[in-house]
C-alpha cells in the first residue's frame, strides 16, 4: 500500500485515459504522481504453530487398527479413533493415521 505524501491517505491507481501511463491519485487532494515501473511486492505471512487438539501422539497409543486406504501412499491398514467435536446431534467424527511409520498421514471422515 501507498500512502499520499501531503495527507497520508491511501492513494489509488488511476488508469490512463489519453495518455499512455497510469497514475498514482490521492481521493482526497490533488496529489498524482505518474508510475514509471512496475511496482510490485510480495509478503508472506507466517502460519502461527497450532497445538494438538487431540493430545498428540499418546492419543494413538491405545487405538485399532481397521481397513482404511491412506490417501498419501495407498497403505491399506489404518489406526482410527472416533471424537465428539461438533454438536451432540451431529455424528461423530472419525480421525485416522496411516500405520506406516515412514508415512504416519492422518485424515479424517465426517
Amino acid at each position: 500500500m501507498l500512502f499520499c505524501p501531503n495527507c497520508a491517505n491511501v492513494v489509488t491507481v488511476l488508469p490512463s485515459d489519453m495518455t499512455a501511463q497510469n497514475k498514482w491519485t490521492c481521493p482526497t487532494c490533488p496529489f498524482e504522481f505518474p508510475m514509471d515501473f512496475q511496482v510490485t511486492s510480495r509478503m508472506y505471512l507466517q502460519r502461527k504453530q497450532v497445538d494438538d487438539v487431540m493430545g498428540g501422539e499418546d492419543s494413538w497409543k491405545n487405538v485399532d487398527s481397521t481397513d482404511a486406504t491412506c490417501p498419501k501412499c495407498d497403505n491399506s491398514r489404518a489406526y482410527f479413533m472416533q471424537l465428539q467435536i461438533r454438536s451432540a446431534d451431529e455424528p461423530m467424527t472419525t480421525f485416522y493415521k496411516c500405520t506406516r511409520t515412514q508415512c504416519g498421514f492422518q485424515w479424517r471422515e465426517n
